[in-house]
């Protein structure tokens, strides 16, 4: 049992049971092909993992402790030749890749094994028909070699020939670490944190912010009022857990679920600016485009 093979093995259920500790169920273990007990223990937990999942998202429960970020869409586009020629951002955070690590890289070194064969296949169909589109369940490999299984549309972009494999998933964001590395001990006591009930607390107004972001921001004494505290704890220790300032961290969600908004209905602009607690439209667009780089308007709608 100590081969680097079964190393490796340990290190995978290991990172798995820490994902679902945190209550993300999305990922998978890649089989090994051994017959062992060892085996026998990584398709339990890639089946708790899936039975999991599905009572979870059946029954609408969520882990207080971090966040749908967004829905996102999930792009690669590749060349005649299947290498990776471009991919939006989301697909680098979810993969645990950089980006200068994807970038001219077959398509296939980010597929397990199971799905590359599928996609083996579909290379030979993609080369021969210009106006191929289909849909195909991909697994992708993370960086920590666990598996994200998506179900994916690939189809030719035209006159380029380009490939374009697209998905929808859910991305999640961690919103606090579960505990402060020792190391760090000393600059959270500069920051006025000193016990993990300090980090609770902040923890509370974090989630706050995130339940009523269709409301004006409380100020820094309001808040501190409602949660028992005061005001230095409260704003150094949140820029000490978060690394941004409670007003910023405020301003970034809302802003991001308007984003979303834009994308995926017909709700008139100025409706949004509204409902996420800006007073006039210029000043919404002057927020968006300061945190995006482009206006509202300029966002393509899914009409």
């Amino acid at each position: 049992m100590d081969s680097e093979l079964n190393k490796l093995r340990f290190q995978n259920i290991y990172q798995m049971l820490l994902q679902m500790g945190n209550g993300n169920f999305m990922y998978r273990i890649q089989r090994s092909g051994e017959d062992d007990n060892l085996e026998i223990l990584t398709v339990m937990v890639n089946m708790l993992a899936e039975e999991m999942n599905g009572f979870i998202s059946h029954k609408g429960y969520v882990n207080p402790h971090h966040t749908i970020k967004y829905l996102v869409q999930t792009s690669f586009i590749l060349d005649a030749l299947f290498t990776i020629k471009s991919f939006n951002s989301e697909m680098s955070v979810l993969l645990g890749f950089a980006p200068e690590d994807l970038y001219h890289q077959n398509f296939s070194i980010i597929l397990s094994e199971e799905s590359q064969s599928s996609w083996n296949l579909l290379k030979e169909e993609l080369s021969r028909n210009l106006s191929h589109r289909s849909t195909l369940k991909l697994t992708y490999i993370t960086q920590n070699k666990l598996f994200i299984p998506s179900f994916c549309v690939i189809l030719k972009l035209l006159p380029s020939n380009d490939i374009l494999v697209s998905s929808v998933t859910n991305v999640i964001e961690e919103t606090i670490l579960p505990t402060i590395l020792v190391s760090d001990i000393d600059n959270a006591k500069r920051e006025g944190i000193y016990r993990m009930s300090d980090v609770q607390l902040i923890q509370k107004v974090y989630d706050y912010i995130l339940d009523n972001l269709d409301k004006p921001l409380p100020t820094l004494k309001e808040l501190s009022r409602i949660f028992g505290t005061n005001e230095y704890k409260l704003k150094y220790g949140f820029k000490y857990l978060f690394k941004t300032s409670i007003y910023q961290f405020y301003n970034t969600k809302r802003l991001k679920k308007a984003h979303l908004l834009i994308q995926q209905t017909t709700i008139q602009l100025k409706e949004i600016a509204l409902m996420f607690g800006f007073t006039t439209y210029p000043n919404f667009s002057k927020a968006f485009k300061k945190l995006f780089g482009y206006s509202p308007n300029d966002i393509k709608r899914n009409l």
